[in-house]
């Protein structure tokens, strides 16, 4: 697995989730102060890029008005994006 810069606006994230307000504004003051330690974990699926963990870092790098992330990229087959979203 290989770790990328991806633009934000270029991650699907095809499961809604409630994040809790005072993780992502821990976060947000963390990032901004000291970068992102963990990238967010992200498959690639026929050149698209699908997320489904991280998403308080996700969030938060949104709010701070970056534009990319870094993700630990998993190249994967449309079968795995499929159980995923079961």
């Amino acid at each position: 697995m290989k770790i990328e810069e991806i633009p934000l606006n270029q991650i699907i994230r095809p499961l809604p989730r409630q994040n809790d307000a005072q993780k992502v504004e821990a976060l947000m003051k963390s990032i901004a102060e000291i970068g992102l330690q963990e990238p967010i974990d992200v498959l690639e699926v026929e050149g698209q890029y699908y997320g489904f963990s991280g998403c308080h870092r996700f969030e938060a790098c949104q709010r701070l008005g970056k534009h990319s992330i870094k993700a630990r990229v998993r190249k994967a087959p449309k079968s795995v994006l499929k159980m995923h979203l079961a």
